[in-house]
């Protein structure tokens, strides 16, 4: 099955010039060279056409909804096309609601259809094959691009244009495509779920950068309209000294989660002690994330506040510790584990 959700794989030109959304999902399959050598069946969902950058939480709660009933209607893999702005999102969203074994695969395209080198048929075909194969199963959801197969609990954009911008920089790619087939060589145990709770309540939850010479005056205003908050921290977990009364203060109203700016690499917990450091604002109350980088950790925070508004600091702590990879699996607050 393969679900059209829009983005620059299927973008077309338009008279004033640029490209949008115009090209569905029927659209995208035909145009793949050599899929029907491969001798998969391939049913398609036209979704929606919009933008990465456009989609909302309302969309991925419909979606998980239509990738449980294709699932339980007996497909043997769900693809899902979209825009690459939000993949690394998207895709851990879907990872931790999707409990069925079908592989559900995400991917799109850098270079839109009007130009030379287009990469979404390959990446499409590339999607198609691996969620046929039985070798996928049981992995949750991915990410597929340039023939690498990501976790979507790993997989990050880590580059504006290139065509191979998805990188897994903590742990690699689960596998490669080869001659149409997936080879995986690095599984991933463990995988956590959320438990289906349907649509849950509105949850605001944003991330605040720590940046040189931030004074920090406009936490409290953020924090103000937020259900839970993420920081996205220097290093292994610092922030300006001028930050830490007022991250205390939000710490006792809303959970605060403590992540990394970097890009990989995982917070500590014990190594610094000066004010502001990860081992400072952990006693003062923040949550940490471990290896989960702010954007996943906003996805995370956002599915537990969702299931349980009045989750609590513990629950949440233990959610990351197992999630963030410094816990045991054991920690997951939910019996909903995988692996």
């Amino acid at each position: 099955m393969v679900i059209g959700l829009g983005g620059t794989i299927a973008m077309a030109a338009t008279t004033g010039g640029g490209v949008v959304p115009a090209l569905s999902a029927e659209q995208l399959v035909a145009a793949v060279p050599g899929l029907a050598d491969t001798g998969i069946e391939v049913e398609v969902v036209d979704f929606r056409r919009v933008p990465g950058a456009s989609l909302t939480f309302g969309d991925l709660s419909a979606l998980t909804d239509e990738i449980r009933d294709r699932c339980a209607a007996g497909v043997d893999g769900v693809v899902v096309t979209q825009g690459t702005d939000t993949i690394e999102e998207t895709s851990y969203y879907l990872d931790l609601r999707h409990a069925a074994v079908q592989p559900v695969v995400v991917t799109g395209a850098m270079r839109n259809p009007t130009l030379a080198g287009a990469d979404g048929p390959a990446n499409l075909l590339a999607a198609i094959q691996t969620a046929a194969n039985p070798a996928a199963h049981g992995l949750g959801c991915l990410v597929i691009f340039a023939d690498e197969i990501h976790a979507a609990r790993r997989v990050r954009k880590t580059h504006a244009t290139s065509s191979s911008t998805f990188k897994s920089p903590d742990g690699g790619p689960l596998g490669y495509l080869v001659e149409g087939q997936p080879q995986i060589v690095n599984r991933p145990v463990g995988r956590r779920l959320l438990p289906d709770t349907g649509n849950g309540p509105d949850v605001r939850v944003g991330v605040v950068t720590a940046s040189l010479g931030d004074d920090g005056s406009l936490l409290h205003t953020l924090a103000s309209r937020l259900d839970g908050l993420v920081v996205a921290a220097f290093g292994v977990g610092h922030v300006p000294v001028t930050w830490v009364t007022s991250l205390e203060q939000i710490a006792v109203r809303i959970p605060v989660v403590l992540c990394s700016r970097t890009g990989a690499g995982s917070v500590l917990s014990t190594t610094y002690a000066f004010p502001g450091s990860e081992r400072d604002l952990l006693s003062r109350g923040l949550i940490r994330a471990g290896f989960l980088d702010p954007l996943k950790s906003r996805l995370l925070l956002h599915g537990l506040l969702s299931v349980d508004a009045g989750c609590d600091r513990k629950t949440i702590t233990a959610a990351f510790a197992a999630a963030g990879g410094h816990g045991a699996a054991s920690d997951w607050p939910y019996t909903t584990t995988i692996g």
